[in-house]
């Protein structure tokens, strides 16, 4: 999904970016300037390069598309993708849910450890398959001036019971993701489109090996 246009989404819904980063201190456009200047050479990480994959659900190469797929989207937020879990699970539990997989969306809080000492922890939001769990925006954190650098993490997609120990996800259960604009009428509609064109034709290979 990199063939289109470049385009910025701003964190504020009543404002344009230049409106936006007008107000913002020097910290603020140097991040903002370092993430366009990725975007521009093509540079921006993606999750699949770092995912710890323990998954059953679809097959490898399905699942590194997909969440690649939703990271290219939420990134084009101002601030890239360090703060959009919430927007990244509610896209990719519509994607899952697409495939008719039964995906949910999960709000809650994790609770992020280094050397096994609690190192941050904050409200989060991630995707559940049953007894599978995926955690695939977590390497982003590095972006985030409010997580301390030491905590580095990398996504995960397999069953709960095997999450990495550097993570701890706590479930508010009955708890709604809220409503995102940006979501509903901007990125769900361009990532549908893209499932059923692009993706569908992985799709139609059920012989592939799951792995």
């Amino acid at each position: 999904m990199n063939d289109r246009a470049l385009r910025e989404i701003c964190p504020a819904f009543n404002a344009s970016v230049d409106e936006f980063l007008s107000l913002a201190g020097p910290g603020h456009r140097k991040l903002v300037e370092g993430i366009r200047r990725q975007k521009r050479m093509d540079e921006r990480p993606h999750p699949s390069s770092t995912l710890v994959d323990r998954s059953q659900v679809l097959i490898r190469t399905e699942r590194h598309a997909l969440i690649d797929a939703v990271a290219d989207l939420v990134d084009e937020n101002l601030y890239g993708r360090s703060e959009m879990c919430v927007q990244f699970a509610d896209l990719l539990s519509r994607a899952l849910q697409h495939l008719c997989i039964p995906a949910r969306p999960v709000m809650g809080q994790a609770i992020y450890y280094v050397d096994r000492q609690e190192a941050h922890r904050w409200p989060h939001a991630w995707v559940r398959i049953g007894t599978e769990v995926i955690d695939a925006n977590v390497d982003s954190l590095g972006e985030n001036p409010t997580v301390p650098k030491r905590v580095q993490l990398a996504p995960y997609w397999g069953p709960i019971a095997q999450t990495p120990p550097d993570r701890r996800l706590r479930e508010d259960r009955g708890r709604p993701v809220p409503h995102d604009h940006d979501v509903s009428d901007i990125w769900w509609p361009e990532l549908k489109s893209w499932l059923d064109t692009k993706f569908a034709e992985a799709m139609k290979k059920p012989d592939q090996a799951r792995t």
